[in-house]
């Protein structure tokens, strides 16, 4: 019960594959294979679910069905907070006007609504349905149990954490960051972290997958130089985990779990006579031994897939599209980036003023830095903005409305202060690379 599913569980969210000329994992093999088999009619069923969402929630708030009340897992979808009322509401109709190209065009245009229902969703939606499925094989049958004991001596003295986490990070960096965040947020709902961690977690340790960066360098016409810039991202990256936690808003988070309980302060030490493998390999059979039955875990990856399917797709659609056309159609992110020009001439950037204008952008969608790099004549500089999207971590396209979309406790204010806080701390160590590359 222990080593076949926790085995099974690695390969599927750990081995590294060869697919299509790049390096992901057999989950996101999975969900590119499902892609590929439901092709045009993917957009539609997204649509559709988006749809359902926003009207189905405005009848249970309505007519509060007793079958839904009298069920907690239904309950907690279909009820959500007026605030989450209205964005999945805002969700469904954005949907549906970007889908039938109606209403203002500059909600469903290529580059805002369409980039959002066309090009993330459905990676989304079917990242969401093998992961939500198979996340138990990862953390029910005893494996974060061995590998939280035995990294536990790396991970609590430099970021404070416990050693599970390390298993989100390589989940994040080998396949997917959206990957990485339900993993988070299905342990804090579980009580294996606290509101800290959890947060910590989710805004630091969803890292971007080696092929995404692959993506990014290309674009802007680097790819010779992908092995100093994975360096300068990772260095970065840690420098970022290592920095951010010790500063406000997650040094502000309680260190509680979700229904506010307090964690036993010894719960990482060893008791007599056992070392870290053998206390490790105690807790992991004593978890695997309390699995009710394989019925129970496939019902809970059932519950996972359609609590992300059908809960998180129309945050995502709502809160992307919204920072996109804020994006394309407005000055907002030019005006924000006006500070960062003598921080950048400091640093001894090339083109500051032009690279000013690509930092906050990221905010919105990882990829537009890059694309606004391109007019760039420096290289050096457009290492840098290539280096800086990947290390900011939180877009709002993706990342940023997973978070809010979850039950890790972050805010858009606290994402938004977060993803600054990361600009400033990985910038210097991202240009001391650049110096030394060019």
């Amino acid at each position: 019960m222990f080593i076949i599913p926790s085995l099974i569980g690695l390969f599927l969210f750990m081995a590294p594959m060869s697919y299509e000329g790049s390096y992901t994992i057999p989950v996101a093999v999975l969900a590119k294979s499902l892609q590929a088999l439901l092709d045009n009619s993917i957009v539609t069923i997204v649509t559709a679910i988006i749809a359902f969402m926003s009207v189905a929630t405005i009848a249970c708030k309505l007519f509060k069905p007793a079958f839904i009340a009298h069920n907690p897992f239904l309950n907690t979808l279909m009820n959500p907070s007026p605030l989450w009322l209205f964005v999945r509401i805002a969700g469904g109709i954005i949907a549906v006007m970007t889908y039938a190209k109606i209403g203002p065009q500059f909600i469903w245009e290529e580059n805002t609504g369409g980039m959002v229902l066309n090009g993330l969703l459905p990676t989304l939606f079917s990242v969401f349905i093998f992961a939500g499925m198979l996340l138990p094989l990862l953390l029910n049958f005893g494996l974060l149990e061995l590998f939280g004991t035995l990294l536990s001596k790396v991970m609590r003295p430099i970021f404070n954490l416990p050693g599970r986490s390390a298993i989100d990070c390589m989940a994040s960096w080998l396949g997917d960051g959206s990957v990485g965040i339900l993993l988070t947020s299905k342990q804090y709902e579980e009580k294996f972290y606290t509101q800290r961690e959890a947060a910590i977690v989710g805004t630091t340790f969803s890292a971007v997958s080696i092929t995404f960066s692959l993506v990014v360098i290309a674009q802007v016409n680097l790819e010779h130089l992908f092995i100093p810039f994975y360096g300068a991202v990772c260095l970065a990256g840690l420098v970022a985990a290592v920095v951010l936690p010790r500063l406000p808003p997650l040094c502000w988070k309680k260190d509680t779990f979700i229904d506010g309980s307090v964690p036993d302060q010894k719960a990482d030490d060893l008791p007599e006579g056992h070392s870290n493998f053998s206390w490790g390999m105690t807790l992991a059979l004593k978890k695997a031994h309390n699995v009710p039955s394989m019925k129970n875990v496939l019902g809970e990856g059932v519950r996972n897939a359609i609590d992300m399917v059908f809960g998180v797709l129309p945050v995502v659609m709502a809160m992307g599209t919204a920072a996109l056309v804020i994006a394309e159609h407005t000055s907002v992110f030019s005006i924000l980036g006006q500070p960062f020009i003598p921080y950048l001439k400091l640093l001894g950037v090339p083109e500051a003023v032009q690279a000013s204008q690509t930092i906050v952008v990221g905010f919105a969608d990882m990829f537009i830095p890059a694309i606004l790099a391109a007019p760039i004549h420096s290289d050096m500089t457009r290492f840098i903005i290539a280096a800086m999207s990947v290390t900011q971590l939180i877009y709002m396209s993706e990342v940023g409305a997973l978070l809010l979309g979850s039950k890790i406790p972050v805010t858009l204010w606290e994402l938004f202060v977060i993803f600054i806080l990361r600009t400033l701390i990985t910038l210097p160590v991202i240009v001391a690379v650049a110096h030394l590359v060019f």
